[in-house]
């Protein structure tokens, strides 16, 4: 299982998915940055996420809030308190760690079992606004993006004038000085999520729970990801948080062990009270029909973007005995089998050879598909090496102009699974490749 997260790590910076970042300077540890195919396969997992849970949805707004904000915020929500992870330190080559994740409690670093008391460490990424480094500058960049929805949640009532049940959505990026990040993309310090905090009557907290478990599980189904690698963990009493009467983790089954993928949390009155009490504004939603003044409690399901990306390419990943018909190449062939909505590039157009005759025709292909589809072109290579490329990249459909397409105005298109190929108009092309796509 550790070679197949290896291989992914080789295959995302090979292909351009993810690469270290500031690699010319060394690297900063546990710092990535998405590249050419990567930011699509991000972008496409966002995208996703907001036109099932916003745009398609009638009781659920959007905001972008701030990455800082006001001090005062994280006082109130007990970030500045209580955010804390417990470290410890190898007194002999002075590593840190975070106390739980010890192994047997030997340094995974010299082998040493002498380790320093734990301390409390504030996981929270500070930095100063202004030009003088004071107290008074200290501004924190946010560890989640579940704040800014209840701070803003007066506003979306005042501008939105919307009834309970509700939702308000966010996706953006969030910040924690984690003492051992590690895994890849993980568990980095800079992450991305995806999250809806949804208000409800309390009398009314069980369904929308069940009703959000729901909608994650078709998620994780639609992201590609096997069953058989989920687990749906329920947080016993004295795990949750304080305010919480109910959490289930969404654990999946890595080649590092199973981890947190998503969460979904009750977090009742809790954080709109706390809002209410520390800046002294109403945060209460009126009944219109009873004129009843309430506080809502909240469900909040979670979504990791870069933990979908991680899991995404983990299940996409497969290794397969391939006909080494294909121009001589090895019978053994590498291909990501991410679900057609979600690959980075869905169609490929590839001119037999650099002839010009060719060469115009492809690209008169690739001109019109790309109005509607990302598409990529490539002239590259031998036609076997190409396929193998698009394979590896989870491109699901491949257009190929051969010396034929000239004559009878046809193209190929080679199916990414199957490997199977047929001829095609070349003025039916766009409606062929939406139909295989979408259907």
């Amino acid at each position: 299982m550790e070679d197949l997260m290896q291989k992914i790590v080789s295959l995302a910076k090979r292909r351009g998915f993810i690469f270290p970042s500031s690699e010319i300077y060394g690297g900063l540890a546990n710092s990535f940055d998405y590249g050419p195919l990567g930011v699509e396969l991000k972008n496409n997992i966002k995208q996703e996420w907001w036109k099932r849970f916003v745009h398609q949805r009638t009781d659920i707004v959007g905001i972008d809030a701030a990455l800082l904000m006001n001090p005062k915020v994280w006082e109130a929500s007990g970030h500045i308190a209580g955010f804390n992870d417990p470290l410890v330190e190898c007194k002999k080559c002075h590593t840190r760690f975070r106390e739980d994740q010890i192994a047997n409690n030997v340094c995974s670093s010299c082998k040493s079992k002498d380790f320093t008391p734990a301390k409390q460490f504030n996981l929270m990424l500070k930095t100063f606004l202004g030009p003088v480094e004071s107290n008074e500058n200290i501004v924190y960049f946010r560890p989640e993006t579940a704040q800014a929805m209840f701070v803003d949640f007066k506003s979306i009532l005042d501008t939105t004038h919307r009834r309970l049940p509700f939702g308000i959505a966010q996706v953006g990026k969030a910040f924690r000085n984690e003492i051992t990040p590690g895994n890849f993309i993980f568990r980095t310090r800079e992450f991305e999520q995806m999250e809806i905090e949804y208000f409800v009557k309390e009398s009314d907290w069980k369904k929308y729970f069940e009703h959000w478990l729901k909608e994650m599980k078709q998620w994780v189904k639609d992201l590609g990801v096997s069953e058989k690698m989920v687990e749906y963990v329920e947080i016993q009493e004295g795990e949750r948080a304080h305010y919480s009467k109910r959490t289930v983790d969404i654990e999946y089954k890595y080649p590092f062990g199973q981890k947190e993928l998503y969460g979904l949390a009750y977090r009742g009155d809790f954080d709109l009270k706390n809002h209410m009490k520390a800046s002294s504004q109403d945060l209460s939603w009126q009944d219109p029909e009873t004129n009843e003044k309430i506080v809502p409690h909240v469900i909040e399901p979670s979504w990791g973007v870069d933990r979908s990306v991680l899991v995404a390419m983990l299940e996409a990943y497969h290794e397969e005995q391939a006909p080494t018909a294909e121009e001589g190449e090895s019978a053994t062939r590498v291909v990501m089998k991410f679900p057609a909505w979600l690959a980075p590039v869905k169609v490929a157009v590839l001119p037999l050879s650099k002839k010009d005759e060719l060469a115009k025709v492809a690209k008169e292909i690739y001109g019109e598909l790309s109005k509607g589809f990302v598409c990529e072109y490539d002239e590259t290579q031998s036609i076997g090496k190409r396929y193998r490329r698009q394979d590896e990249i989870g491109t699901p459909l491949v257009i190929t102009v051969d010396f034929e397409s000239l004559k009878d105005k046809k193209a190929t298109v080679r199916n990414r699974d199957t490997m199977k190929q047929e001829r095609i108009k070349i003025k039916d092309l766009a409606d062929t490749v939406s139909a295989k796509l979408h259907g």
